[in-house]
């Protein structure tokens, strides 16, 4: 794929920050969507040009997509007391994104997550069947809308990322869990531990994106998994190590007192596979474990500031 504009939504987050970085080493122009003055100023000094609005914004969405050359839409507002909303609001985006790009050889590479691929006991792949629908769970909203571009002639690529994408910076799952552990003085599991969460650094997540945008196929799922599927009953040890706090087995009723609306994910039996997405586009994920990163990515000094 030769240089190209590329408009990247979320382009100051966790994950869409070293999307910029790698698509501007590669060689691309990069159009970043930043909603602040903060966010602008970043996207900057990165070497990015700067478009102000927001996934809300709608015709703001439509106008930078019109001026690229194709577009990474990694945005999502994580609020889950806004769950179904967000998930709706993903959706219209995506929609006015591929109504822009219709039609055309630019593509799209929207974000999902490999859980809606995943049932317990079995490890989900990128050609597992959906079965479910955004009224059971609200997420699947985005790949809904990606069929219904899709069948309009927008060329769009999912890439579904793990329920833990770590590395330095990291406000997700992971640090969720080491505040409540350093909260409540104990770091809990449920049962024996051994349901399972996939997880890929962030660096090896944006490079995903980028082979996606260069060399993805119409339609195509891609999954960002490097470790298939680490036992959370790991994890809860490691925090626990980490911050010199007991670690506890916990029935599904204690789990509920403890967890409160993070329960449902602390118990998600979701190991996924990589395997097609890294024949297919040749990724090869290179950084650190999740595990490594615990010890060495200051999660727990980030923990002990945020209190």
């Amino acid at each position: 794929m030769k240089e190209k504009r590329i408009f990247v939504t979320g382009a100051t987050g966790f994950i869409g920050s070293a999307i910029v970085k790698e698509l501007i080493g590669e060689g691309h122009d990069v159009l970043g969507l930043a909603r602040s003055d903060a966010g602008a100023q970043a996207l900057a000094a990165s070497g990015a040009q700067v478009h102000r609005g927001s996934v809300e914004d709608l015709d703001s969405l439509q106008r930078a997509a019109e001026a690229c050359d194709g577009v990474i839409h990694t945005a999502f507002n994580h609020d889950f007391s806004k769950w179904k909303e967000n998930s709706e609001n993903d959706r219209h985006a995506i929609e006015t994104l591929g109504a822009v790009l219709a039609g055309s050889d630019r593509r799209l590479v929207i974000t999902s997550g490999t859980a809606i691929a995943t049932s317990p006991g079995r490890i989900g792949t990128e050609e597992t069947k959906i079965t479910i629908s955004s009224t059971e769970v609200p997420r699947v909203a985005s790949e809904e809308a990606a069929d219904a571009i899709a069948s309009l002639g927008a060329d769009v690529s999912v890439v579904r990322l793990s329920p833990t994408v770590h590395g330095k910076g990291d406000h997700g799952f992971v640090p969720m869990l080491i505040k409540l552990a350093r909260d409540k003085g104990v770091s809990a599991y449920i049962g024996d531990g051994q349901n399972r969460w996939s997880a890929v650094h962030r660096i090896d997540a944006a490079k995903l994106f980028v082979l996606a945008l260069e060399k993805g196929e119409k339609s195509a799922r891609y999954h960002g998994v490097a470790e298939p599927g680490i036992a959370f009953g790991t994890i809860a040890e490691s925090i626990g190590r980490g911050l010199d706090v007991p670690v506890k087995s916990l029935s599904p009723e204690e789990a509920a007192e403890h967890f409160g609306w993070f329960a449902h994910f602390a118990a998600l039996d979701a190991a996924a596979s990589s395997a097609i997405t890294r024949e297919r586009l040749g990724w090869n994920p290179t950084q650190p474990t999740l595990l490594d990163d615990l010890e060495n990515a200051g999660y727990f000094e980030a923990a002990v500031q945020a209190v």
